[in-house]
């Protein structure tokens, strides 16, 4: 098993609270962790239809066969265990649960409503590039890894990619999709799905969106709220100082891999992606994805926005620290061009910002300092700051 940085993190915190719960994507290797680390609980997987009836048919009686704890997969699908679990960590603090789930807003609204304050929440994404560094799956080219994408059964299994992903959106669809939601076509859904792809590190503009699928405002929203839950995108929001400068304040659209979105680009090998027309904007998701990677790894909040003004000039990621505000341009040539900086020396400039602290990430090798900010290699990410 590749070691995950989110272990370390779960043994500590499951220290303090008598319930943990594990979400991320699907097949993103919240079972194989939780195992791992809690191998002395015993396993149930809440996802079939007749181990479902037998825990609905008498909940406590259920967890009254685990006096110890136990790890409860897939939660969601069983949602009124929830409250027979407050009970018993209420009445026995010493027994441990652990609980995992693929679908964030089904997970959170229970938890909220039963086990605020009971348990501590953690997302585990696939793989990083930290995570995969001292393995022999070592990432040497960057749109190697943005086409394969970062799922763990692709590197422990070597499932042909195109296999993994048609298998894994069809799944998710009839599955993830259908419990959150009864969809009437889900070729409509595809299709909103691809049209979402091809609009990666874009502003979204719903009415067009709408309009491009073929349904209303609202079952666009709708959808938008579902492929957020089920962790297939998430939006980054614009941030709100301006400088005195009017913003845009719709937030951009990415997918939390890579690997899927061309695939839904219908992007058949490395060398198609490489003179892809979403070719830089996939470059872009797969740094964000880093960045975000590193901070939930962390269990810490990600601290991440854009910024565009009124004249179009706009900085790819700014990281709103305690101190200052860190903007980072993201580029995927591999040669470096004075013309990299035009941006962060704009924004560094409005915003009366340091220099040093202002990052350019891009496709080559190697690192320096300039006078107008640091130059960094995809490969050494770890050197931003994030807090």
């Amino acid at each position: 098993m590749i070691r995950r940085i989110l272990q370390q993190k779960l043994l500590e915190i499951s220290k303090y609270y008598p319930v943990i719960t594990v979400t991320g994507p699907r097949q993103s290797g919240k079972t194989t962790l939780i195992k791992k680390v809690f191998s002395k609980l015993p396993y149930v997987l809440l996802e079939t239809p007749d181990i479902k009836e037998r825990v609905l048919e008498d909940p406590k009686g259920f967890l009254d066969k685990f006096p110890k704890g136990v790890i409860l997969d897939e939660i969601q699908n069983v949602p009124e265990l929830f409250s027979y679990i407050q009970g018993v960590v209420d009445d026995n603090n010493d027994i441990k649960f652990i609980l995992s789930g693929s679908q964030n807003f089904l997970l959170l609204d229970k938890i909220t409503q039963t086990l605020a304050g009971r348990t501590a929440v953690l997302k585990l994404l696939p793989f990083s590039l930290e995570e995969l560094k001292p393995t022999k799956f070592k990432v040497k080219n960057s749109f190697d890894y943005i086409f394969k994408g970062s799922y763990p059964r692709l590197y422990d299994k070597n499932i042909p990619v195109e296999l993994f992903y048609s298998d894994y959106i069809q799944t998710y669809v009839e599955r993830d999709v259908r419990t959150i939601k009864n969809i009437g076509s889900l070729s409509t859904f595809n299709r909103f799905l691809q049209l979402c792809a091809g609009r990666i590190g874009q502003i979204i503009n719903l009415d067009s969106l709408a309009t491009d699928t073929g349904v209303t405002l609202n079952t666009v929203k709708s959808w938008l709220s579902i492929l957020e839950a089920s962790y297939i995108v998430y939006l980054l929001q614009p941030h709100h100082k301006n400088f005195n400068k009017r913003l845009v304040k719709r937030p951009k659209i990415y997918f939390y891999d890579t690997g899927l979105a061309c695939n839904l680009l219908r992007i058949k090998s490395v060398e198609q992606l490489e003179i892809h027309y979403s070719r830089g904007n996939l470059f872009e998701n797969f740094i964000l994805n880093e960045l975000l990677k590193s901070k939930l790894n962390n269990t810490q909040i990600p601290n991440f926005y854009f910024w565009r003004d009124k004249h179009g000039k706009e900085i790819d990621c700014i990281i709103e620290t305690a101190e200052k505000l860190i903007p980072i341009e993201i580029k995927s040539s591999k040669t470096y061009t004075k013309e990299f900086f035009k941006n962060l020396n704009y924004w560094n400039e409005l915003s009366e910002s340091n220099p040093k602290d202002a990052y350019i990430v891009y496709n080559g090798d190697q690192d320096d300092k300039l006078p107008k900010g640091n130059l960094i290699s995809w490969k050494n990410l770890s050197k931003i700051p994030l807090e």
